[in-house]
């Protein structure tokens, strides 16, 4: 095949990029293809930091050699002679295999000058992040490849025209080069058969949280939340109601039960708000305070920040401080008005990725959630009982044997009583450690 014929024969399969934006990737490789010959170069990005998944890990530990081959197929068609594979260190495993992996194909001839006699020189390297969630952003990961600080830069120049070390640059993740060998071995329209008619193919999703199968799932796009929940994970455990799925990583957004129906494509996904990120998927039951779930992300998207942008780094400073307040039972009426101001304002003001999501739990719980922040702020009460501050251990008077085994267990001495009589919690020593629950063996003993 030609170069052309290469890229055309993406563009007709319909695949788009598998990282979270659903950019078209034949589309995205004509971009750097049509730039002047030189020095260009095929970037993977295998920064895979969203709390929960590990789409990419599987891949690269159980199938390093599809990744290179797809970034080897990318090479030839944009006219690339070397590649960079951006790989987080916290991934030892997956580092090993790869190096195992490239040096078998350079002694196999898949690798190197002349490969297989055809006058195209590829080559490949693995640079190991140190950790930072804001170099998922390509901008910044071509900075950390290149030895500076990973911070986002401006675009335009888009990474086609002038990428890494300033020369026309294609980055795509590893799911999306895995997928590349299979659709020239087998063609366009195997591909295009599966999924919906702009999101073509499959997707593999990480399964984590409340589900009982916890794991990977490859599924055709267009599948309903529901199917991926309940027929994939077989449900929610110990059979509690069914409450939201959290997409996208730290920068998606809740999709709440009600929902559940929504097809998981690149158009049906950001309407509810959400985003389809590289396929991260923590399922919620009734248990969940999905103000707590809201703080705990942005609390991670705060720490990531890089701090170039000063809607994100000081914005989401104060959203956490919101949060944090109401979960303590600290709530004002005017708290959500500002969450509400300041997530718009981090979305517009900010460069790169990572800050336009970073509000995107916070607005989408307030938009499916509201009466939880009205109970939080309102009526001091978290109506999952999570938020500790804001409820009571309490002992069933008819449930309790006065076994004496919470009192035991408690570790500030806040529950007294006779033997074989019901037991009393003092809730004003009470540490809501929550061993006293763990304890009873007769569900005497919840939290109110």
């Amino acid at each position: 095949m030609t170069p052309d014929g290469i890229v055309k024969e993406i563009k007709d399969s319909g695949l788009r990029g598998r990282g979270g934006a659903g950019f078209p990737t034949g589309l995205k490789w004509s971009f750097a293809a049509s730039q002047p010959a030189g020095v260009k170069y095929v970037v993977c990005n295998a920064d895979e930091g969203d709390p929960g998944a590990f789409m990419d890990r599987s891949v690269l530990e159980g199938d390093p050699h599809s990744v290179i081959e797809g970034m080897i197929v990318c090479g030839r068609a944009i006219g690339a002679s070397f590649g960079y594979i951006y790989c987080r260190a916290e991934y030892p495993m997956a580092i090993k295999r790869l190096t195992i992996a490239l040096d078998a194909a350079r002694e196999k001839g898949y690798l190197g000058t002349n490969i297989l006699g055809s006058g195209f020189d590829f080559d490949v390297k693995i640079k190991q992040g140190a950790g930072a969630f804001v170099c998922g952003e390509e901008t910044a990961l071509f900075q950390s490849i290149e030895g500076k600080r990973g911070m986002p830069r401006i675009r335009p120049p888009f990474p086609a025209e002038k990428g890494l070390w300033a020369k026309p640059t294609n980055n795509n993740n590893v799911e999306t080069y895995a997928n590349v060998p299979w659709i020239l071995v087998n063609g366009a329209a195997a591909y295009a058969k599966y999924g919906t008619e702009k999101s073509r193919g499959t997707k593999v999703f990480a399964l984590a949280g409340k589900v009982r199968n916890g794991g990977l799932a490859e599924v055709p796009m267009g599948i309903p939340i529901n199917d991926l929940v309940f027929k994939i994970g077989g449900g929610i455990k110990e059979d509690r109601a069914f409450k939201a799925v959290q997409m996208g990583g730290p920068s998606g957004g809740c999709i709440p039960a009600s929902l559940g129906t929504t097809s998981v494509d690149f158009e049906s996904i950001p309407a509810t708000g959400a985003i389809m990120g590289s396929g991260g998927m923590v399922v919620m039951d009734d248990q969940t305070c999905m103000v707590e779930m809201a703080r705990f992300f942005l609390d991670f998207t705060q720490n990531e920040s890089c701090g170039k942008c000063t809607f994100c780094r000081v914005g989401t400073l104060r959203m956490l401080e919101i949060l944090t307040r109401i979960t303590q039972g600290e709530g004002r009426p005017e708290d959500v008005p500002s969450l509400l101001e300041l997530g718009a304002q981090i979305k517009d003001a900010s460069l790169c990725g990572l800050g336009q999501t970073a509000p995107n739990p916070v607005l989408t719980t307030i938009r499916y959630f509201a009466d939880e922040y009205e109970a939080h702020i309102t009526h001091k009460r978290c109506p999952a009982g999570s938020c500790l501050a804001l409820v009571d251990f309490i002992i069933d008077p008819e449930k309790c044997t006065g076994c004496t085994v919470c009192a035991k267990h408690c570790p500030v001495n806040a529950i007294s009583g006779e033997r074989k009589k019901a037991h009393v919690i003092d809730t004003s020593v009470c540490a809501k450690c929550g061993k006293c629950i763990t304890s009873c063996a007769f569900g005497a003993i919840y939290k109110k």
